[in-house]
């Protein structure tokens, strides 16, 4: 339906509901796939508006509850689907800029609580010990349960170097947890990168932004301006990456594969939401003048790589991990991804607010969805937080998520057998932050550790194979 068809719908039923019923006398609005408006439960609606209005304990007014009716029906699509009124909409286009005000937490819903996906980097949240798995129970006073995500969002947001209180539940404490943080302005870096010896260099996307592709190509030339030579091979690290824009993603995997290789593509209803991106400029640049790949060093291309993934591994991530696996142009180690195959649009609204709808699914290169499944690694390397990893939680444990169109009873348990892990590491970490991820110190951290042995027996065997 198109734009202006959708705005006189608007005017026409909520005129309607505001006078406590609905009525129409002409044909209804023809919708392009499935015929005319259902008026019986556009009826039922206005009738429940009305009742609300009259009867509820409390006035109510018709701004709230045109509001609530309107997330209530993009919620309950799928786990992804959201309203941003206007306030809102421009905090959520400033996230995905890479710069807010907050603590630092990337939030789902579940049971009628925010869900900690996973605390961003160098943030508040972090510093603080808030883990992914933790539910939010209260914010300052304010219970969670019945909050929708958007307003537990502005109340946790706020004047940078104010304070507020966090009441948590983890499942491995008995009593509820209270963090007190002191909110602060959210610079996300989502490009880190350093040498791990000599020869193996290592570069972490904590999220994709709208600068990432730029970052990413300077964070590669940077690593072999500090390694002098040639690099011997590299760590990918996309670890509690919760995704992030496509575009990031499409220019991450184009580092590594060969021009114009396929990178993903999508399918969905609308004909707009059908696409094949590829290792190209024209499907990565933000815009005009934007950096291209083109002055990174050409060896990046054949570089010996391994990719870094876990349960927080989600959307744009899972897009650069597939890709690089269907074209065999890395090993993939970790664990099981979170199984986000699904591709959201923002939309603005004429009221400067603005939905997140999802549009389409997407695919791998060789046509496999993740979508309830995520990508299983070549080589299963369980996390050294045991008791971390046992609070992931996934796409497929989320309610209403989607099915996965290549087989929908498929909840998809790693095949591989897990790699044993290096002696002397333990279970936990020894440094680093609170999961053990993104530090950069394969000392200390059992998948990077065990990252930086295959790539080393990838040398051994590459020496011995014959010119």
């Amino acid at each position: 339906m198109s734009s202006p068809r959708l705005r006189k719908l608007a005017l026409l039923t909520t005129g309607a509901l505001v006078g406590g019923a609905l009525t129409i006398s002409i044909q209804a609005f023809a919708d392009k796939n499935n015929g005319i408006l259902p008026l019986n439960e556009l009826r039922t609606f206005a009738e429940v508006f009305g009742r609300i209005k009259q009867d509820y304990v409390e006035p109510v007014e018709d701004k709230k509850l045109i509001n609530e009716a309107i997330k209530g029906m993009l919620s309950g699509l799928d786990p992804h689907s959201d309203y941003y009124d206007p306030e809102a909409f421009k905090e959520f286009r400033e996230g995905t800029q890479g710069e807010f005000g907050g603590l630092g937490i990337e939030i789902g819903t579940e049971d009628g609580l925010v869900k900690v996906v996973a605390p961003i980097e160098d943030t508040p949240a972090q510093k603080a010990g808030i883990k992914s798995g933790d539910l939010i129970v209260k914010i300052d006073d304010t219970p969670v349960r019945g909050l929708s995500i958007n307003d537990a969002v502005k109340k946790m947001r706020g004047a940078p170097g104010s304070k507020v209180t966090l009441t948590i539940a983890r499942k491995t404490e008995s009593k509820p947890l209270v963090f007190t943080l002191t909110r602060a302005v959210i610079k996300t870096k989502s490009v880190k990168s350093r040498l791990l010896e000599p020869g193996f260099g290592y570069v972490r996307v904590a999220q994709f932004q709208e600068h990432t592709v730029e970052n990413f190509a300077q964070a590669l030339t940077q690593l072999y301006k500090d390694n002098k030579t040639p690099l011997k091979g590299m760590v990918l690290d996309l670890r509690d990456d919760p995704g992030g824009v496509l575009h990031g993603a499409v220019g991450v995997s184009a580092a590594f594969l060969p021009q114009d290789a396929l990178v993903v593509y999508t399918e969905g209803r609308a004909s707009d939401s059908k696409m094949r991106l590829y290792a190209n400029p024209r499907d990565y640049q933000r815009g005009k003048g934007a950096s291209d790949y083109a002055k990174v060093p050409p060896a990046i291309k054949n570089v010996p790589l391994v990719v870094l993934v876990n349960a927080g591994s989600a959307s744009a991530s899972e897009i650069v991990a597939g890709a690089l696996q269907d074209h065999k142009r890395a090993l993939i180690v970790g664990t099981q991804t979170f199984g986000k195959g699904s591709v959201q649009s923002v939309l603005p609204l004429a009221n400067n607010g603005g939905i997140k709808m999802t549009t389409a699914r997407y695919f791998t290169p060789n046509g496999r969805s993740i979508q309830a499944k995520g990508i299983v690694p070549d080589i299963v390397v369980e996390e050294g937080n045991e008791t971390l990893a046992s609070l992931r939680v996934r796409e497929a444990d989320l309610e209403r998520h989607l099915q996965n169109p290549n087989d929908p009873a498929e909840n998809a348990k790693p095949v591989a057998k897990p790699a044993a892990k290096p002696a002397g590491n333990g279970d936990k970490p020894k440094n680093g932050d609170s999961n053990g991820n993104g530090n950069g110190d394969a000392a200390s951290d059992v998948q990077l550790n065990q990252a930086l042995n295959i790539l080393k027996v990838q040398q051994i065997m590459l020496k011995k194979t014959p010119s």
